[in-house]
């Protein structure tokens, strides 16, 4: 026998006395009786690690709705701005254009300013829930009156809060706005030749058209009037009979749409193929994964002297200001910039 008792009930230990191996304070305390062959102790559940492989999925299958989640909670004023691989599209749609339109046509809105000269159209995207909105300057510039519609119909007045002729930008704000659906900002920097993208904008008034293409090319070099009415095809855009988008400008030492007059400005432009027209200027260029990449400035007309708008019509040459460029002027327009 390897155990045995007083009759006083008192617990004989027949290894008294003996060196014993040390033990583990760690280890639990072994059984009364323990059997011939201990079963092993079992392994412990991964449980830290399996709540955070948990929240990786979760993470992950949220995708770019977290940016516009972060704008949300901090405020109306707060641009949400991502990497190209954010994903705004959901996945199920994923890399078409169909998942593009549907993510990003609720921030694209239709502007329509009056002005002494008379009055024109052009496109605007929503960077904050307040509604900021980032469009041309051309589309605005001398403006008295300024009205955004929704893609839902629903219409707002608006205001110029600054602009940047040298850019060909502006930001105006919308009146007693909130909770509106804002872009996500991309990054241009990663835009590579041939990718894919679309366009949404207000071609001829019609509000939330969605055309499709690639990048053709990188850092074109854009030159555009910085005053308005300069020439005479700028002139009949004033008076509502030529064509916003008729916007002329100068490419490789050639004049576009009509003459850009003497004082102008070059920015460095992306070009695409996707169909931009009449009314597109201000709107969006957008990867496949939903992020707004380029503003819509520019586009060829097959006649520089339009008095109708069946003189003009895409011919897959179109400009667009990168969106990096955008983001490093929105402090100067913020600021309230007249430039």
């Amino acid at each position: 026998m390897t155990e045995s008792f007083h009759r006083s009930g008192e617990y004989e230990n027949p290894y008294e006395g003996q060196q014993q191996a040390p033990v583990n304070p760690e280890w639990p305390p072994p059984p009364a009786y323990a059997p011939a062959h201990a079963p092993r102790p079992k392994k412990r559940g991964r449980g830290p690690l399996a709540l955070i492989a948990a929240v990786a999925i979760v993470a992950a299958a949220i995708g770019g709705g977290t940016a516009y989640g972060i704008q949300e909670l901090t405020g109306n004023d707060t641009v949400a701005s991502s990497s190209t691989s954010t994903n705004v599209v959901p996945s199920s749609q994923k890399g078409t254009v169909a998942g593009v339109a549907k993510a990003v046509s609720p921030s694209i809105v239709e502007i329509s300013a009056d002005s002494n000269a008379g009055s024109s159209t052009g496109s605007g995207v929503i960077i904050t829930s307040g509604g900021e909105i980032v469009t041309n300057n051309h589309v605005v510039s001398g403006a008295s009156r300024i009205k955004a519609t929704m893609s839902d119909g629903k219409s707002y007045t608006a205001k110029v809060v600054g602009t940047d002729s040298k850019k060909d930008l502006a930001l105006i704000k919308l009146e007693n706005a909130s909770g509106l659906k804002a872009a996500t900002l991309g990054d241009s920097a990663g835009i590579q030749v041939g990718d894919q993208v679309v366009a949404i904008g207000s071609p001829e008034g019609l509000s939330g058209t969605v055309t499709s293409g690639i990048i053709s090319a990188l850092d074109r070099d854009v030159t555009v009037p910085t005053e308005e009415g300069q020439d005479q095809g700028q002139q009949q855009w004033g008076q509502g009979q030529g064509q916003g988008d008729q916007w002329p400008f100068e490419f490789g030492g050639r004049q576009f749409n009509g003459d850009t007059g003497s004082s102008t400005t070059t920015y460095k432009a992306l070009q695409t193929d996707a169909s931009l027209n009449p009314g597109n200027s201000g709107g969006a260029l957008i990867d496949m994964n939903g992020n707004i990449i380029g503003i819509n400035s520019a586009m060829y007309a097959p006649t520089t002297q339009a008095s109708s708008s069946s003189d003009a019509g895409s011919v897959g040459l179109g400009f667009a200001i990168p969106i990096n460029t955008v983001k490093a002027d929105l402090a100067k327009l913020r600021a309230g910039s007249t430039d």
